[in-house]
């Protein structure tokens, strides 16, 4: 590992002005005792209340707070996207703003990572305090499916506190709602050492949670893509391919079978009815035609895989770089 940091703490925020200041505080007296150089990255996601103006003045009294804030609200993964370019720390940890992820835990994870040199620390909220019809079972639901999808034994993959090596943040690519599924996305770059640990979950002090019903019909479609991308996101034309290559040969068939029963009708001189008349016919023009089209498909998908680049989804307005490269304990200040 080059980088001179120690440790990152990215942390995405969207309108949580009132509870930044102590979160800061939290993990500063968390930390302060510790021999580790650390950076604390707050991204702000578009939010409309003052958490930039409060990130501002947190700036000017702690050196080692790097800020970026987007042109609007893009979403979490977009947010981590960001964290995850800035940051320059040999672990990265990441966590809600909320106050519902204990810094405590801090320590911990990035033990796991540098001694028992695992790629991925997920974060595992046994016990939870949030709204059980409306988040509990829904996010139960979606572990369950991502465990059967992905093959990683994991109890809860949507868990804000997550600790990577850096290597890890470099290759996955958030985007859309993949948040989620950020475990899945670096076993699929080849990080396999991936464990989770039981965290705390602290009720929510301040606001209202920015997660509403449509996040359970993003987090589906989003576990299909992942799912398919795991299996054939190199591989496009072997999924769109293999389908191709039945729908002809079902085409295929179908055209034979007229074109028997025709001769055969012919040879035992039997009425025959014109081909345009039989079922079968449009039965196998039309598979010959999807099978074709799911060929070109594959195609494509092989010449967009082979050409794609990581482009930036988000647009920055402000950012805030950290003046100090190594720790600042709570009690020190810039004049």
């Amino acid at each position: 590992m080059s980088s001179t940091l120690d440790l990152s703490i990215v942390i995405p925020l969207l309108n949580e002005e009132e509870s930044l200041e102590q979160l800061v505080d939290w993990i500063d007296a968390t930390l302060s005792s510790r021999p580790l150089n650390y950076e604390i990255l707050l991204i702000d996601d578009g939010s409309t209340d003052r958490s930039w103006e409060v990130i501002d003045a947190l700036s000017r009294k702690r050196g080692h707070i790097n800020a970026i804030q987007f042109s609007r609200n893009y979403g979490k993964s977009q947010a981590l996207n960001a964290g995850f370019a800035a940051a320059q720390g040999n672990v990265v940890i990441t966590m809600d703003a909320d106050l519902q992820d204990s810094p405590e835990e801090i320590p911990e994870l990035y033990r796991m990572i540098v001694d028992e040199k695992y790629d991925l620390v997920s974060g595992w909220k046994r016990k939870r305090y949030d709204n059980v019809l409306f988040k509990n079972l829904p996010s139960k639901l979606f572990n369950w499916a991502a465990r059967r999808a992905s093959g990683l034994k994991l109890h809860d993959f949507n868990c804000g506190l997550k600790a990577y090596r850096r290597e890890v943040t470099q290759q996955v690519d958030v985007y859309g709602e993949m948040h989620r599924y950020i475990p899945v996305l670096a076993a699929h770059k080849g990080f396999t050492r991936i464990t989770e640990k039981e965290v705390k979950h602290q009720a929510r002090q301040f606001g209202v949670t920015k997660f509403g019903s449509e996040r359970f019909i993003r987090g589906f479609l989003d576990l299909l893509t992942i799912s398919f991308l795991t299996r054939f996101g190199n591989r496009p034309m072997h999924f769109f391919g293999t389908l191709g290559g039945i729908m002809v040969f079902l085409g295929v068939m179908s055209a034979a079978y007229i074109g028997l029963e025709k001769l055969g009708a012919v040879y035992n001189g039997n009425p025959m009815r014109l081909v345009t008349n039989s079922p079968w016919f449009y039965i196998s023009l039309t598979t010959i035609l999807i099978g074709t089209q799911l060929f070109i498909a594959g195609f494509l998908g092989e010449l967009i895989q082979r050409n794609r680049g990581n482009k930036k989804r988000y647009v920055i307005s402000r950012s805030i770089k950290p003046r100090f490269a190594t720790h600042v304990t709570p009690e020190t200040t810039i004049a």
